[in-house]
């Protein structure tokens, strides 16, 4: 994920009061491979799918 993408992620988060186990549950995902989405670390082709879902959940 990109760093400005990242950062939305977070804001948008804020926004919400919603936390990063939160929005793990809705994605389906761990919250360590949230986490490492978020910061750029799995960039990969399920990586990209599960940016795709956060993307629709957020509204960004």
């Amino acid at each position: 994920m990109q760093e400005d993408l990242g950062a939305q992620v977070r804001s948008e988060m804020f926004k919400r009061k919603m936390s990063q186990k939160q929005l793990a549950e809705l994605v389906g995902i761990s919250n360590a491979y949230l986490s490492d989405i978020i910061r750029g670390r799995k960039d990969g082709p399920k990586a990209q799918e599960h940016i795709k879902h956060i993307r629709k959940i957020l509204s960004i």
